[in-house]
């Protein structure tokens, strides 16, 4: 089964260790433990750092927008307001030491990729 899954980067090769800093998806379709698409999609109000007003979930909608047809969105860390916005949205937010894409991606696919919540912040 093909799933799709969000990464927040910085140059495409790297976890960024922060999703709202984050300018860029690479998003990775894997397939049967494989790595079979990859695309690059820009992600909406990366500089915006983390928004705790009301405005801050509405933003949060916006970055997570360029994600909606994958199944999780990985990062290195995330304000907790993002974390339950990818929730709502359907997609699970998955917080990783992982810092290498590929690994990140085949990692989750196979069901081991630990979600580091405790850094949440």
């Amino acid at each position: 089964m093909q799933i799709k899954i969000a990464i927040a980067t910085e140059d495409g090769m790297h976890v960024s260790a922060h999703f709202g800093r984050a300018p860029y998806y690479e998003i990775l379709t894997v397939d049967a433990g494989k790595i079979i698409a990859r695309e690059r999609r820009d992600k909406a109000h990366h500089q915006s750092g983390h928004q705790h007003h009301e405005g801050g979930h509405a933003i949060h909608g916006d970055m997570i927008s360029a994600a909606r047809d994958c199944v999780a969105v990985i990062a290195g860390g995330m304000g907790n307001g993002a974390y339950t916005s990818i929730q709502a949205a359907g997609l699970t937010p998955i917080i990783t030491d992982e810092r290498d894409i590929e690994r990140a991606a085949l990692a989750y696919a196979a069901g081991t990729l630990i979600n580091r919540t405790e850094r949440l912040h």
